[in-house]
């Protein structure tokens, strides 16, 4: 099969808008680089989306998951098959102190909403900039809280197209891991459940982790957010800075020297040049302390 018949199929199961060939990547994500996409979808429904993935596994299409593209880099060749976006699967509402929202929806904005509806839990979200979804699939986490401290339950859809609802200790959460990537499932959407709070109380802290986190992070630069995740009894940063990588520039990607543990595109960087800070860091890094640094980001896409 062709990516034409691809794009053909899929155009009759959903929305022919909301299906694109050729589909430039770099503007999915937060590193502002990234190949094509052979087929990109974005389905608006949870049975939408298990219609696509059904297909896909019928007819042996490769299927990649994208959010918001905030902890990923994408390489220069793209991404061959389908690219399931879900950008357009955004909704959150609540029950009583439970909130549910789309796997699309930010989990800044689902902090947000919790905040609206007094109730507490989620603050430590308010600056991870990814979505609900993609929280999920890392066990995404700040400042001492993550998602499976509040995570009730998920719904889900299998590689066959078939929709799941599973609870919080099915998905096998850890630090920063889960076993969404090796169960090749696609998280549709999450119930956090909360507690009930006071509305200035819960405003200000995540008013306090918000300037904590904007005085210490580069985010006035394009980045894939913390590359690294912590090394047993390190930290990251800590470890870089200590290296003299701080300033260390690979085309245009830079190491920041605001915040050692993030990479920043400072201008025409591209996913390659990523690919290659990361190594040399975690050679010199290894060479000097003997600490293997493994990645925080995914790294997907062809070369």
């Amino acid at each position: 099969m062709t990516k034409m018949k691809w794009y053909d199929d899929l155009s009759k199961l959903i929305n022919v808008n909301h299906v694109k060939k050729d589909e430039p990547l770099r503007t999915y994500t937060f590193t502002n680089t990234g190949g094509e996409a052979d087929i990109l979808v974005s389905p608006e429904t949870n049975n939408e989306a298990g219609e696509v993935l059904a297909y896909c596994y019928e007819n042996e299409v490769p299927v990649t998951f994208l959010g918001n593209g905030s902890n990923m880099i994408i390489k220069d060749g793209g991404i061959r098959g389908v690219v399931l976006f879900l950008g357009k699967m955004k909704d959150i509402s609540h029950n009583g102190n439970k909130i549910t929202a789309q796997a699309g929806a930010k989990i800044i904005d689902v902090s947000r909403y919790a905040l609206e509806k007094k109730l507490t839990g989620l603050e430590f979200a308010c600056g991870i900039p990814g979505t609900t979804g993609g929280a999920l699939y890392m066990n995404a986490g700040a400042y001492g809280g993550e998602v499976s401290d509040v995570l009730e339950s998920a719904v889900v859809v299998t590689d066959k197209g078939e929709l799941l609802a599973v609870s919080a200790e099915d998905l096998g959460l850890g630090y920063r891991t889960s076993n969404i990537p090796d169960r090749n499932l696609l998280v549709l959407e999450a119930t956090f459940a909360l507690q009930e709070g006071e509305y200035d109380v819960i405003k200000e802290k995540m008013d306090d982790l918000t300037f904590k986190r904007e005085s210490k992070q580069p985010l006035e630069f394009p980045s894939c957010g913390s590359v690294f995740k912590r090394p047993p009894g390190y930290f990251a940063g800590k470890l870089i800075q200590d290296s003299d990588l701080q300033g260390v520039q690979i085309g245009g990607v830079m190491v920041s020297t605001k915040h050692a543990g993030f990479m920043v595109n400072v201008g025409g960087g591209t996913a390659t040049d990523y690919v290659n800070l990361i190594k040399h860091v975690q050679k010199t890094v290894k060479e000097k302390f003997g600490v293997d640094l493994e990645t925080e980001v995914r790294i997907i896409g062809e070369d």
